[in-house]
């Protein structure tokens, strides 16, 4: 008895130096990003920047249809959302361990054994257990899989967010699509126009064969664009199907100009200073930080003694009918030290590195959220200022193809001067329109970049409760 009392101070005192204390729950650092490009004209602001249908800014009804058809049919946001059903089954499936399970039996056995009579057995036998959580073990458990729960929904966030961003953006590029065809369709007319007076002029000996082959050659290489733009216009518009959810080629959205459709809204009059609890993909990765927290706290609570209650019941007859006249039950409880277990203390360095990863992993997505933010601005302010040079540049060329225009019906200029000059205003053109839906697919960019208007989240408010 001496021997068994000392065994058992033995091993609490060894369960008394196990190392299960954890520092409050904390951000991890990441480096101070105090201001961003442009910051003078773009401030920091605590108020809401943008609202949660932001797409609606652009005043397309379309696009709004659009949008409205991908997030109730696209099928990754789709599986997203599942993703929160099974995070949402596994919290109960955690909690059901400090729940106590009954199992139950019944069985019967038939012997006959020469010059003996035939014996038959029948018995009934049910055992309980439960292993008590006295130190929260499994309520660590449960916290760090509210805590997966919390970051799937997050995911969904940043699935929507980014939904709505390529259904934006590829919807602006098959306008600008169509445009260009338009556009190419004309330039081609007006170059087979050119070369039939090329032809006409060689005839009458105005101009070498020469010029009529690079003509020729013009009209060739301007079919073969047409030809690309058509089929960049087809891939693209397959992609938005599968972003609305409807097989591809089965989608087909009708021709229209970017030009006039699309209006280019005002960007965000500041910069959130909240960007790291409004981004939906900073916010799951400091919730997977968290869950990776709450798993070495559990790792760690695994080293103390635990306590469970075993209860044991059952009868046996040798007739059925008399079988429930007797029933007997026992009572085992036990205390178990995880004195000697390898196991256990193995899984506290795998969580206690796992968290560290979890931590890079979040300062990874932080320096990708800020890259992003000052990325679409930089590109922003840019293709802003180019637009001016451009519009400028279109201004005097169209107005150089009037004059150009008016001195040929003058006898002043050549046709070849006209279709030159022509020729340089639309490329000018084509220029501004490319421009434009940079600057549409920069701006729906800087949106998704902010948090496209989901509200902050406190993380360190789900570690406290």
């Amino acid at each position: 008895m001496t021997g068994r009392l000392l065994c058992l101070v033995a091993a609490l005192l060894l369960a008394a130096c196990a190392d299960v204390g954890m520092r409050p729950y904390a951000r991890p650092s990441v480096p101070a990003k105090t201001a961003w490009a442009n910051s003078a004209s773009l401030p920091l602001s605590k108020t809401e920047l943008i609202v949660p249908d932001w797409w609606h800014e652009f005043r397309d009804p379309y696009l709004d249809q659009l949008v409205s058809r991908a997030l109730a049919g696209n099928v990754d946001l789709a599986v997203l959302a599942a993703r929160i059903g099974v995070a949402n089954a596994q919290i109960g499936e955690a909690r059901a361990g400090a729940l106590p399970t009954l199992d139950a039996g019944a069985g019967a056995s038939f012997q006959k054994v020469t010059g003996q009579p035939f014996t038959k057995q029948f018995n009934l036998a049910t055992q309980t257990n439960w292993d008590i959580d006295i130190w929260g073990k499994v309520e660590k458990g449960v916290q760090a899989q509210k805590a997966e729960f919390s970051a799937t929904e997050a995911d969904w966030r940043a699935g929507y967010l980014k939904l709505v961003s390529d259904v934006s953006t590829t919807y602006f590029q098959i306008l600008q699509f169509d445009e260009q065809i338009d556009q190419q369709r004309q330039t081609l007319a007006r170059n087979r126009d050119i070369l039939t007076t090329y032809q006409a002029m060689e005839q009458n000996g105005l101009i070498p064969h020469t010029r009529v082959l690079q003509q020729s050659a013009e009209v060739n290489r301007l079919s073969t664009e047409s030809i690309e733009l058509q089929r960049l216009r087809a891939l693209a518009a397959n992609a938005l199907a599968t972003l609305i959810g409807v097989p591809a080629g089965d989608f087909q959205m009708p021709a229209g100009r970017l030009q006039e459709r699309v209006r280019v809204p005002e960007v965000p009059g500041g910069l959130p200073s909240q960007l790291l609890k409004r981004r939906p993909d900073v916010v799951a990765a400091e919730y997977r930080v968290l869950e990776a927290y709450d798993l070495t706290g559990q790792a760690k609570l695994a080293q103390l003694p635990s306590i469970s209650l075993t209860g044991r019941g059952g009868t046996s007859s040798f007739a059925l009918s008399s079988l429930l006249k007797s029933f007997t039950f026992g009572l085992l409880p036990s205390i178990n030290f995880p004195i000697l277990d390898p196991g256990v203390k193995a899984r506290v360095r795998t969580s206690e590195a796992q968290t560290k990863v979890a931590e890079q992993a979040y300062r990874q997505t932080v320096m990708a959220a800020f890259e992003d933010v000052e990325n679409a601005l930089v590109n922003l302010e840019a293709h802003k200022k180019q637009r001016e040079e451009l519009q400028q540049q279109v201004d005097q060329l169209r107005l150089v193809a009037s004059t150009t225009d008016a001195q040929r019906k003058e006898g002043v200029a050549s046709q070849l001067e006209v279709f030159e000059t022509e020729r340089s205003l639309l490329g000018a053109q084509l220029a501004l329109l490319a421009n434009r839906q940079q600057i549409l697919s920069d701006t729906v960019t800087l949106y998704k970049a902010l948090g496209g208007g989901w509200p902050p989240v406190e993380v360190a408010d789900a570690a406290q409760h």
